[in-house]
């Protein structure tokens, strides 16, 4: 069971798309951006622990994340906890990560944001 999803089992996250998963992520990514706008240090944080959370689930569904899909994947989450041990986050570097992380899906790359 998640620590912060409290509800989200890895059974239930495994059954959505790579789609939904990625559109999750980035919903708690942009949280993120959201809270860095307003300097909330603490929900910025927030929302970042629940993104790691999330991604953590996802790299366990290995039915949809193998290969090379895992290993970017896998790179992602690293960047993303380097960014989370910064002190001071630029919002422009919240949305290259959020950005980029669209591209892992044809479907979720043309959100607009």
């Amino acid at each position: 069971m998640a620590y912060f999803h409290k509800n989200l089992t890895q059974e239930r996250w495994n059954s959505f798309n790579k789609k939904e998963q990625i559109l999750n992520i980035a919903s708690e990514l942009l949280r993120s951006k959201n809270w860095t706008e307003r300097g909330n240090k603490e929900y910025i944080k927030n929302s970042l622990n629940r993104s790691l959370e999330l991604i953590d689930l996802t790299v366990n569904d290995r039915r949809k994340w193998q290969g090379g899909s895992l290993k970017e994947l896998l790179r992602f989450r690293e960047a993303l906890s380097e960014f989370y041990i910064k002190k001071d986050k630029p919002l422009k570097d919240i949305m290259m990560m959020l950005k980029n992380f669209l591209f892992f899906n044809k479907d979720s790359a043309i959100v607009k944001i």
